[in-house]
Parts: C-alpha cells; structure tokens; sequence
C-alpha cells in the first residue's frame, strides 16, 4: 500500500519534509521582515535592514510558490489561500514608509501571517505521521523565534503596543529555551546534528547577551548581527532534520 506521504510526493514538486522546512521558514519570514523594516524606521544599520526586507519579500513569494505544488487534502488548500491572503495584506504595510506612524499596522500584520504560516507547517507535519517531522517543524520554530525576539526589542524601542510586547518577547525566550533543550535530547539526532546544536548554544548565549544589555550603546546593533548568526546555525539543522526525513519517505 502507498504512504500518504509517498501518494502526495508522487503528483508535487517538493517533498512533504521540503514543505515542512519552507512553511516554517514563512513563519521565520514573517519575523525577519518586521525586524528589517524596523531596523529602518530606527535607523539601525538601515541599508542591510533594507537589503534583508528585500530578500526575505523576495523568498515569501517564491516558497509561497513552492508550497503550492504540494496542496495534497482541502484542509491544506485552504490554508495555503488564507495565508496567501494574510501575506498580501502585510506586504501592502511593509510597502509603508518605516515610521513610528505605520508601525502599528507591520505590528499587526506580521502577527496575522506568523499564526497562518505555522497552522500550515503544522498540517505539514500531521501529513508527514513521523517524528523527524516534528523535528523539522520544532527546530524550524527555533528560527522564527530569533528573529521574533529581536523585532519585538525593536518594536519596544520604537514605542510600539509595549504591554504585549513585553509579554511576547518572554514567551519567545521561554519558548526558544525549552525547544533547544528538546532538541538536543532527542534519540533521532546523529552525531552531526547534535554538533550543530552545540554550536546554536554557543551562538544563543552571544545573542542572550546582546538581547540583556539591549540599553547598552551599539546594543541595537548586536542583536541585528547576533540574531542572523542564530538564524543562519538554524537554518543548518533544520536542513539535516529535512534530511532525515527525506531518506525515511
């Protein structure tokens, strides 16, 4: 008998442990572009923030593209159009000068996307049945929230929503915390992986750091250059989860 996942490769383009990584990787864009449009409106390194908005636009599209050849159920058709939907209207706000004046509607939009990328990750991963899948999906998470701690610092500095702000950056730490220690513990991982973790612990302590002195001078910064170092070591071993996966299917 065919697998679910062997029957939805067979007719797609990508691979189901492909669409696991590149939905999490929305998640993860949908973070990075409300951080490098507010590394603008702050001033903080504004020609990379530019170049980096730019780029992260630029890979939404195409991975939007991408995750629609594998649309196996109607479950995952829906919300493949609502998050295509979600994703026009934040596109329209980070079209807006970057300001304090049009910061509320990036605040709001970005939120909308992440909750519709990460609802199409997690079906996904359902559709995968395998624990490397929740491994793909998990550390994939891990990106997202580097990048959510330091829009929402950012956010912060720029006067935006603080009460929820505040709040959201705790549970992004907390969240990011727990994750990495269930990472490291898990039985799938090879010897290779277990070394890239290590080195994800050693790039989230420079990034702890930078996200604690956040008052400091040139603190902005830091956690601009730390919070790409965290997200490029994540971005490897989302790839060798991917990989996994992809050997077992």
């Amino acid at each position: 008998m065919i697998s679910p996942v062997a029957l939805a490769q067979s007719a797609a383009t990508i691979s189901v442990a492909e669409a696991i990584n590149k939905a999490g990787r929305q998640r993860m864009l949908s973070q990075r572009c409300a951080k490098a449009w507010l590394m603008q409106a702050l001033g903080v390194m504004p020609g990379q923030g530019e170049q980096w908005l730019s780029a992260s636009m630029a890979l939404f599209d195409t991975q939007l593209k991408e995750l629609q050849t594998l649309q196996p159920s109607p479950e995952l058709e829906g919300l493949l159009v609502q998050l295509s939907a979600d994703w026009r209207g934040y596109r329209d706000a980070l079209a807006q000068s970057p300001n304090r004046a049009n910061a509320d509607a990036v605040f709001e939009r970005n939120e909308i996307v992440l909750k519709s990328a990460h609802a199409t990750t997690q079906a996904y991963e359902k559709l995968s049945g395998t624990r490397f899948g929740r491994l793909i999906n998990v550390s994939g998470r891990q990106r997202m929230l580097s990048q959510r701690m330091a829009k929402f610092v950012y956010f912060s500095k720029l006067g935006v929503n603080a009460p929820s702000v505040a709040e959201g950056f705790q549970g992004a730490r907390s969240d990011f915390v727990d994750a990495l220690a269930l990472l490291k513990s898990a039985q799938e991982n090879t010897p290779r992986i277990n070394d890239e973790l290590g080195l994800v612990e050693q790039q989230w302590f420079f990034f702890e750091s930078a996200l604690q002195n956040r008052s400091s001078k040139g603190a902005m910064k830091d956690i601009a250059t730390t919070s790409e170092r965290m997200l490029q070591q994540l971005n490897l071993v989302v790839g060798l989860y991917e990989q996994l996966l992809s050997h077992t299917s």
